[in-house]
């Protein structure tokens, strides 16, 4: 090559013969990811701190969507060795005319700023970056540019200027071959990155109330710490806190990490209430001085959530949000480092025990109490009234769970059926899957309900429809009323669970306390409402409660108290 034209010439041939295709290639499979996005960010919400299982999914989805991580690198890797091989021909050759390696660097700097801008506004992958990760990409690349061609023989730098304002053209020509606008959402995605943004401003506000509470957490003695992940979820606490500030001198923490959560209305001068959000709670949770600590948050030391590391005696409780199989619903060896557990049922004890056997695990304090909710619940049922026949639909949130598989049809079959209908998400599925509750609630309206604090709708329906959710054991044992079981797929959080000879209580109550469906019998829900309306339960479900249940009323709270005395006890020994 000893012209100018013979680089030009031998550039266009490679950005056409040679790069063009994986240029191609490149563009299809950026939009594929962009299209997918929302499904991965669903995997992500579903999957939590459960990053082996999330790659496992997220591997799955891109085998299904066929989409190759490693295309997108195809151009660049494909440069590599013509740029070697560029740079090998024209080393010892002279051109014809002479132009100084600063213009060159110059020249070189210029086209590929332009390149970077135009791969910013057109390729699909590129655009979903964010500001700094765009410009911060084109300043890099231009330095690189510049040093590139000034420190190689001129040959090299113009074929590089040339390679980058090629690529300008292969991006426009893509772009008209498959064009992202057909395939993306644009005008959503700009909505989404809107409200990213004021997350984002929120946060702030967030992380100021945070850093006040984490010090004030920190600059007093505790004993008793109860953590909440969410508004809400008090109710699952409220019968043990109660009884503490009613029967001892002990002063109540209680950490959450809801901004909003109601317990900051609750004025007591021996509760104290904290706000702590999940990242800060890593901290927080390594540092934690108190005796015990009480949490309905499992997979303790699992994930990012670990044991005090400054303080090695303390108990951890772990109290359950529903009456289930733990064996079923929890990851497996989800309670592994756990102290103690507050078992509601003989089935808590049998799977545990059980458990511990199969992964030869240290034994764990089990404490036999009863389920505070429920005597919550039946107390508020006994002083509610049902004015309107009612039918309350509320799933659990695992992946293909009602609201994903079959609201629609049911609401086909309920809409005309004379009862008030409630639908009711599962508080993780709102926390997980904003835009499909907020898709939901603009279908549906005020049939949504998402006021987890208030029980009226669950005690004031006559029928439940839901899939794996432990609210069916809920809403029998208080209302002694019968659910409609929707066999979705079914939900498995620990795919061992058959590994211990105790069949998981959730799968046992099932066909006793009302009537499944699969999904093709939807059609029949009218008439099993009609049907279940007719026959009363309350004799069957009466007897598997006094059966499934311990009922030891006050007997968790006084266990917390025993042990607080008894740490009491043994530090004043000490001093």
């Amino acid at each position: 090559m000893n012209s100018i034209i013979d680089i030009i010439v031998f550039t266009l041939l490679i950005k056409v013969v040679i790069l063009f295709p994986f240029s191609l290639m490149a563009q299809k499979n950026s939009i594929k990811i962009v299209k997918i996005q929302p499904q991965i960010d669903d995997t992500k919400a579903r999957f939590g701190d459960d990053y082996r299982g999330l790659l496992k999914e997220l591997r799955s989805l891109y085998k299904r969507e066929k989409y190759s991580e490693f295309k997108n690198l195809l151009p660049l890797i494909a440069q590599i060795p013509i740029l070697i091989v560029v740079f090998r021909l024209v080393r010892d050759t002279e051109l014809d005319i002479v132009i100084s390696s600063e213009l060159i660097g110059i020249l070189s700097a210029i086209s590929a700023f332009i390149m970077c801008f135009v791969q910013n506004r057109l390729n699909p992958l590129v655009r979903e970056q964010g500001f700094f990760s765009q410009w911060g990409t084109a300043i890099l690349l231009t330095m690189f540019s510049a040093y590139l061609a000034y420190a190689s023989p001129v040959g090299v730098g113009i074929y590089w200027i040339f390679s980058n304002t090629g690529a300008i053209g292969v991006a426009f020509i893509c772009n008209a071959i498959y064009n992202p606008k057909k395939y993306i959402d644009y005008d959503k995605r700009t909505k989404k990155k809107v409200k990213k943004k004021e997350d984002k401003e929120l946060k702030k506000k967030y992380r100021l109330r945070e850093k006040e509470d984490t010090r004030m957490f920190f600059s007093v003695q505790k004993e008793l710490v109860f953590y909440s992940e969410r508004s809400g979820f008090y109710k699952y606490f409220k019968s043990y806190i109660e009884y503490i500030l009613e029967n001892t001198d002990i002063v109540v923490h209680y950490v959450t990490s809801d901004y909003d959560d109601q317990v900051f209305d609750i004025k007591h001068a021996r509760f104290k209430a904290y706000y702590c959000g999940p990242s800060s709670l890593i901290t927080l949770l390594m540092k934690m001085d108190a005796e015990v600590v009480i949490m309905t948050m499992p997979d303790l030391e699992k994930y990012q959530y670990k044991r005090s590391l400054v303080k090695k005696d303390i108990e951890y409780i772990y109290v359950d949000h529903g009456f289930g199989s733990v064996n079923l619903m929890l990851r497996k060896r989800a309670l592994d480092h756990f102290d103690t557990v507050f078992c509601y049922g003989p089935s808590y004890n049998k799977e545990i025990r059980e458990m511990e056997q199969l992964y030869k695990t240290k034994e764990k304090k089990l404490v036999d109490v009863n389920f505070g909710l429920f005597d919550t619940m039946i107390k508020e049922y006994k002083s509610s009234k049902n004015k309107k026949k009612t039918v309350l639909i509320a799933p659990s949130w695992q992946k293909d769970n009602i609201l994903e598989t079959c609201i629609d049809e049911i609401m086909e079959q309920l809409i005309n059926c004379g009862y008030n209908i409630i639908i009711r998400p599962h508080p993780e599925f709102i926390k997980r899957f904003e835009a499909r509750t907020k898709a939901l609630i603009e279908k549906y309206g005020s049939m949504m309900q998402t006021d987890f604090s208030d029980n009226k709708p669950v005690l004031n329906s006559d029928i439940l429809i839901t899939d794996w959710s432990t609210i069916s054991m809920e809403f029998s044992f208080v209302t002694k009323k019968p659910c409609i079981f929707i066999n979705t797929p079914m939900k498995i959080s620990n795919e061992e669970y058959e590994k211990i000879s105790i069949k998981p209580i959730d799968l046992e109550l099932r066909s006793k306390i009302g009537i499944e469906l699969e999904l093709d019998e939807l059609s029949k829900i009218n008439s099993v409402i009609n049907e279940l309306s007719k026959k009363s339960y309350k004799i069957a479900i009466t007897k598997i409660m006094k059966e499934s249940l311990y009922m030891k009323k006050s007997a968790g709270a006084k266990y917390i108290i025993k042990q607080i005395y008894n740490k009491r006890e043994v530090k004043n020994e000490k001093n």
